[in-house]
């Protein structure tokens, strides 16, 4: 992975994490929130029974005995409500009455009365804080390892007419019955935060696109469509997703374009300082007016083999980097392989002979692709060029077409000492390049990576590793048209 590749996506984790910190935050304060608002309502319905209940005191003896029959007709009721997707159809309302040593006078649990009549309360919470003047609440389990029994309690005091706490009532309420409104409300934030950011993001995405390209992806889309003779609907999709693929690779370079044109200023000042060291020690020896003719037209020759040695690493580069910039191919349109292969061989023929080597043309298939026939021409030749450096006298390159599972495979094998272990990993890399057998010269490390970069605008991809008996095998992989 390239630094700019790290940088982008080291500044994508960033916001995703801190997306993912405020979504959590967020959501885990649903809970609490809800918990609040079903506490306030409990506190207005404590204190409204506990008014209720003052009604028929008899001096200071608390006498329940009206909540009985209210409480049966309530648990006995039936209705159908429909309260934001959630169906209720009886009430889940508690209820305890007790006196001032925390004894329970009346307890209506679960649809059932009188289950803790006689017991004392007076070691929970909401009934000792209320006999003490203060606010009593709890929150308990009615299975202690199953936290969706938990009930939340909130008491209310009952006052004689000299407003002196003689007794307490509270009121409790299953958290269940609130806690699909809790998953709804969590899950409803989800979805709306990971939208929001999303869009968020592919809003920043495109306005950096524009502000990178004034004239935008657009009109590069609708330059496209009026070169098409007839408009069809899986072409335009497939053509809308490369140039948005495109866009974003460019806004990617925009973030860390700094650090890319530092990286190749700098690797290609130190291979063209090797060369350039080499012309000045010859240089410094023509000065010499008695070095022998031979001698002379030797250094010269080295002068201006290291002279065309820049040239063409500054040539290549510059070709590498003005097909790095392209967002989608030009001149795209339908390429027949086998025929392009045919006229490669053929080209190539020549070359192979004077180093005493063959061309083997193999045409499983014929398929066609849809990209760019001179991009194409160049990948294939590289490939090509590449074999005949290493393959060895005598000995044929194997020039294969193949298509199957919707893509064409392009193989250019050698029978050389194919590739070192410690170099499989690093042959596409820019001005990476291995010795040449024989004179140990080695090329301007940009054919690889030419090709790979070619593969890459035509959605496929370059391999290069060592054939199974021998050799090195390339392959360039393209998708088949559709």
């Amino acid at each position: 992975m390239s630094r700019r590749t790290r940088i982008f996506v080291g500044i994508l984790a960033i916001y995703v994490a801190g997306i993912a910190l405020l979504l959590y935050r967020v959501v885990g304060d649903i809970d609490p929130r809800y918990r609040e608002s079903a506490e306030e309502s409990l506190v207005d319905t404590a204190n409204l029974v506990a008014s209720l209940v003052e009604q028929d005191l008899q001096g200071d003896r608390i006498d329940p005995a009206r909540l009985e029959p209210l409480l049966r007709t309530l648990y006995a009721r039936r209705f159908d409500a429909e309260i934001y997707g959630l169906r209720k159809t009886r009430v889940d309302l508690r209820l305890y009455v007790t006196d001032a040593d925390g004894r329970v006078l009346f307890d209506a649990q679960r649809g059932r009365l009188g289950q803790h009549l006689g017991e004392n309360f007076l070691d929970w919470r909401d009934v000792r804080y209320t006999l003490d003047g203060l606010y009593g609440a709890r929150t308990s389990r009615d299975v202690a390892s199953d936290a969706s029994t938990s009930v939340m309690y909130v008491a209310a005091p009952v006052r004689n007419r000299a407003q002196v706490t003689i007794g307490v009532v509270s009121v409790g309420k299953p958290v269940q019955s609130f806690g699909k409104f809790v998953q709804d409300a969590r899950w409803r934030t989800i979805w709306v935060g990971v939208g929001s950011a999303l869009a968020l993001l592919v809003g920043a995405l495109i306005v950096s696109v524009w502000l990178v390209r004034p004239f935008g992806l657009v009109r590069d889309y609708l330059a496209w469509l009026r070169t098409q003779s007839r408009l069809r609907l899986r072409p335009m999709l497939r053509h809308a997703v490369a140039t948005l693929r495109a866009g974003l690779h460019e806004t990617r370079d925009a973030l860390t374009g700094r650090n890319t044109v530092a990286d190749h200023v700098a690797t290609l000042t130190h291979e063209i300082k090797s060369p350039l060291s080499a012309i000045r020690g010859a240089a410094e020896l023509l000065e010499d007016a008695a070095m022998p003719a031979d001698a002379r037209a030797h250094f010269l020759a080295n002068i201006t083999g290291e002279t065309q040695r820049i040239q063409e690493i500054v040539d290549r580069m510059m070709e590498l980097t003005a097909l790095e910039s392209r967002r989608v191919l030009e001149h795209a349109g339908p390429v027949a392989l086998a025929p392009l292969l045919e006229e490669l061989a053929a080209g190539h023929e020549a070359a192979a002979a004077a180093r005493g080597l063959r061309i083997e043309l193999v045409l499983q298939a014929s398929p066609t692709v849809w990209g760019d026939a001179f991009l194409l021409r160049r990948a294939v030749s590289n490939l090509l060029a590449n074999a005949l450096d290493f393959a060895p006298a005598g000995s044929r390159i194997a020039l294969a077409l193949q298509a199957d599972a919707g893509q064409a495979r392009i193989t250019v094998r050698d029978q050389g000492p194919g590739i070192p272990e410690y170099a499989r990993n690093k042959v596409f890399e820019k001005f990476y390049s291995l010795a040449r057998p024989g004179g140990g010269k080695k090329s301007t490390g940009l054919g690889l990576a030419f090709v790979r970069e070619i593969a890459q605008q035509h959605g496929g991809q370059a391999l290069l590793d060592n054939a199974p008996d021998g050799g090195a095998l390339a392959t360039l992989a393209l998708p088949l048209r559709r």
